[in-house]
């Protein structure tokens, strides 16, 4: 028969783990992000030392930001002892329109930040295009303009740093895992950048 004290150290028993494959396999499939998958976050927040622990032998690491509440993996170019690995993580390179608007973007997050202001930036199809038309080579047919200008909003969102905003398609959220592709050395040099696409754009 089991007593009263039995019970309350079966009360108070610690619970277990969460597994720690579904976690490391919604990782490798990509960015989770804390407002979105709020289950694998909790549980990527108990598992965080086995998380880096396992995928560290296959050469990545994790990357958590609980501040902006976003968590990938990466894959540097060597391991510890500096031998070339194969790519597990898939290196996409950026067209100048698409790393142009990323930059952009990046700057709405500094200033957001500097100005103390909502901590989600939510910008407009058309505010994302009058920011990306003084960069581009000037076209007699405007139509033409907008057609590129969404190609590129689409790629950044498929990239996952915008957030398309299911009530408003016009609308969309940038996600400050933008934050991670543009570091602090691109801000410290972000107007020379932006120059140089103004020289890109005026040479085109």
């Amino acid at each position: 028969m089991n007593t009263l004290d039995d019970n309350r150290a079966a009360d108070t028993s610690t619970p277990p783990l969460p597994n720690l494959g579904p976690v490391v396999i919604r990782l490798m499939k990509g960015v989770v992000y804390r407002d979105e998958q709020e289950t694998t976050w909790q549980d990527l927040m108990l598992l965080q030392s086995q998380v880096r622990d396992y995928v560290q032998v296959i050469g990545l690491t994790l990357v958590l930001d609980e501040t902006d509440g976003y968590a990938y993996l990466h894959q540097g170019d060597s391991d510890a002892d500096g031998e070339t690995l194969p790519r597990l993580m898939q290196r996409r390179p950026l067209s100048y329109p698409v790393s142009l608007l990323c930059v952009l973007l990046r700057k709405k997050l500094v200033e957001a930040d500097v100005g103390g202001e909502e901590p989600r930036v939510v910008l407009t199809r058309d505010q994302m295009a009058d920011m990306m038309r003084v960069f581009l080579k000037d076209q007699p047919n405007e139509a033409r303009i907008v057609d590129r200008i969404d190609t590129y909003i689409n790629k950044v969102a498929e990239l996952g740093f915008l957030r398309r905003f299911k009530k408003d398609t016009g609308t969309f959220e940038v996600r400050r895992i933008l934050k991670s592709l543009v570091d602090a050395t691109w801000l410290i040099q972000l107007d020379e950048k932006l120059e140089a696409y103004l020289s890109h754009a005026a040479a085109d």
